[in-house]
């Protein structure tokens, strides 16, 4: 019995361990550096999906994921999103649903950045953005 309750105890304190490692703290995540319009900050990344937070100044060129469907968390900033046929207002707390081969675009309304966190299934590599003309 001592033997199953401290095999137990060991599951459970590398549970939690494990938990407690793949958390983040999207308020204080940061842009590592200076940049002019976008800059990228992988957070995870396995075969199902990647995380990103995302820092936008001035826009996102109108672009779909042939491959990948795309949820996008708003942080900090406002702006206009273009989504298929339809644009509005994005603002803190909205959450997007982007689905693949849907041609979205950005444009930056506010003095602050647009700060976001870019969830993408599956993984994404990078090379599944394809540019097109509005």
């Amino acid at each position: 019995m001592r033997k199953l309750a401290l095999l137990l105890a060991t599951f459970c304190l590398f549970t939690i361990n494990s938990i407690a490692q793949s958390t983040t703290d999207v308020e204080a995540i940061a842009p590592s550096d200076d940049y002019e319009n976008i800059t990228v900050q992988k957070l995870y990344s396995d075969a199902e999906v990647s995380s990103f937070a995302i820092w936008i100044k001035k826009e996102v060129k109108a672009h779909k994921h042939v491959n990948h469907t795309e949820h996008v968390h708003i942080l900090e900033g406002t702006a206009t999103m273009t989504l298929g046929d339809e644009i509005f207002d994005v603002k803190p707390g909205m959450l997007i649903f982007i689905p693949k081969n849907t041609v979205h675009s950005v444009v930056v309304t506010s003095k602050t950045p647009l700060k976001v966190i870019s969830y993408q299934a599956p993984e994404f590599k990078g090379k599944d953005r394809v540019y097109v003309e509005e």
